[in-house]
């Protein structure tokens, strides 16, 4: 998620209409807070008021005061527009504890009957972050719904083909040169791309093959095979671009392996088809498309290995002879209720979430979602097992987890065997506990991917079974929640396994 883009894209008329976006973050997620609003205002008639309830909550490690202040940001053409204070302006913190003010819009005979956004600043020092609160008057609250209309680039990993497509002005746009033939006879099982956005790795079953992202996101096959690893089910490049790491479902021993690769050409850095030493998963269980996941600051991986969730410490660097594995053969295993299909770390290193099936015995919601607090990348102690935990995830799998930094986790759950949604949960890390946020929103049959555009305003996932094969969501900034889907398509390839955006 790229965090300096913030006050850029709530600027930006080009992006947004209406009423403003739900994505607001500060730069660093633990020394800062965020703003969220309790919903849209509705003034039925003009000369009526409105309250909407603001609440700053704290990174881990804030403190300090900060002071709101609103005003009208957005209008009809010519409006006598609603005025807006706020009951507090000044909020001290000193501990994790959120906070709240009540925003009030105050609106006389004469104001124009429309919607509005008002949007609410809070700054400590050199920090800031805002929300928008969408006020209706006169009309109906339906008005707030707005939908981004363009994203970045991203790739979709289908059965014969990978697709590429933005959206431009609403509309799914195709990449230059897309689709890409993938090489004959192969079956695709994994994708990941670098955090330049220079170099694309697909995972097949004949090797791990690396395209050249060029001009207008053009792919070019830059080598045969990169690596002769033909049970490659999920692969991550870490953020500094030197490894790729690739967890294999190799017949027997399922392994981790960290490929060292080059930042100038993406190459291995051992030559074509080389092997590097592989840390074996102990459960001995598969691993899915979403199993695998490397922590921001590059210290932890984790697999989600059937059985069990495996993590293990990672040294990321440039140097790498062969003799030395950047992977450690310590880790921390997570004996699991059910069969863990999915992981992802927060942002901040600070939880990682675990996805399982067959947790609970509900028919149609028998998915999991844990979460396990992490402090100087150690694994802490998950909450006590109980009717309510883990967190039902919403369907029977939830094979597909992104966590934003804006406090919130997006589940994509498989729903029986012919339907699928996606979930959305907010964290309190003081807790730590997660609170689902918005009822399912469905999506195509059998999500297998899920991702976050660069823009931070398209939430892309993709469905095996189709139904369609691909749906697009944005936020609302009145509800916190999953909109309706913005764009749908099932011509984007058949038999969709992974989706990437490009950083």
């Amino acid at each position: 998620m790229k965090m300096g883009r913030w006050a850029g894209i709530l600027a930006a008329a080009a992006f947004v209409t209406g009423c403003g976006d739900f994505w607001q973050a500060p730069n660093n997620s633990t020394t800062s807070f965020t703003l969220s609003n309790s919903g849209a205002i509705t003034v039925s008639t003009a000369g009526g008021t409105g309250t909407s309830t603001i609440t700053v909550t704290p990174g881990s490690s804030f403190t300090g005061t900060v002071t709101l202040t609103c005003a009208v940001t957005t209008a009809p053409s010519n409006a006598t527009s609603p005025t807006c204070d706020l009951s507090s302006s000044s909020l001290t913190f000193s501990s994790t504890t959120a906070q709240t003010s009540t925003l009030t819009a105050t609106t006389t005979s004469s104001t124009t009957t429309g919607i509005y956004d008002i949007t609410v600043t809070g700054v400590s020092n050199s920090v800031a972050a805002t929300t928008a609160v969408c006020v209706a008057v006169g009309v109906s609250s339906s008005g707030c719904t707005t939908t981004a209309s363009t994203s970045g680039n991203f790739y979709i990993l289908n059965s014969t083909t990978i697709s590429g497509y933005s959206i431009v002005s609403g509309t799914l746009t195709a990449l230059t040169g897309s689709p890409t033939s993938l090489p004959s006879g192969v079956t695709p099982y994994s994708m990941a791309v670098d955090p330049t956005g220079s170099f694309l790795y697909v995972g097949t079953s004949g090797g791990i093959y690396l395209y050249d992202i060029g001009t207008g996101g053009k792919l070019t096959l830059d080598t045969n095979v990169l690596i002769a690893d033909g049970s490659s089910s999920a692969l991550k490049v870490d953020s500094t671009g030197h490894w790729l790491l690739d967890a294999s479902n190799t017949t027997g021993a399922p392994t981790l392996y960290a490929w060292p690769i080059s930042t100038t050409n993406g190459e291995s850095t051992l030559g074509n088809g080389a092997t590097v030493p592989g840390v074996y998963l102990v459960s001995g269980g598969n691993v899915a498309v979403g199993g695998m996941a490397i922590s921001p600051d590059n210290k932890l991986v984790a697999v989600a290995a059937g059985s069990e969730t495996e993590t293990f410490t990672f040294t990321s660097g440039t140097d790498f002879t062969g003799a030395t594995n950047p992977i450690s053969t310590t880790f921390d295993k997570r004996t699991t209720s059910g069969t863990a299909v999915s992981v992802a770390f927060n942002p901040g290193t600070s939880f990682l979430y675990i996805g399982e099936t067959g947790d609970f015995s509900t028919a149609n919601d028998s998915g999991g979602l844990r979460i396990i607090p992490i402090a100087s990348d150690v694994l802490g102690t998950e909450p006590t097992a109980s009717s309510t935990y883990p967190y039902a995830s919403g369907g029977t799998g939830p094979h597909a987890i992104l966590a934003a930094s804006n406090g919130y986790v997006y589940v994509a759950n498989w729903v029986g065997t012919s339907s699928g949604n996606v979930t959305a949960f907010l964290l309190n890390a003081s807790t730590p506990s997660l609170t689902l946020q918005s009822n399912p929103v469905a999506t195509g049959t059998e999500p297998y991917g899920i991702a976050e555009d660069n823009t931070s305003d398209f939430l892309l996932v993709v469905n095996n079974q189709g139904s369609p094969y691909f749906n697009a969501f944005t936020f609302d900034a009145a509800t916190t929640g999953l909109l309706d889907s913005s764009l749908t398509s099932t011509s984007t390839g058949t038999g969709p396994v992974a989706i990437v955006a490009v950083p």
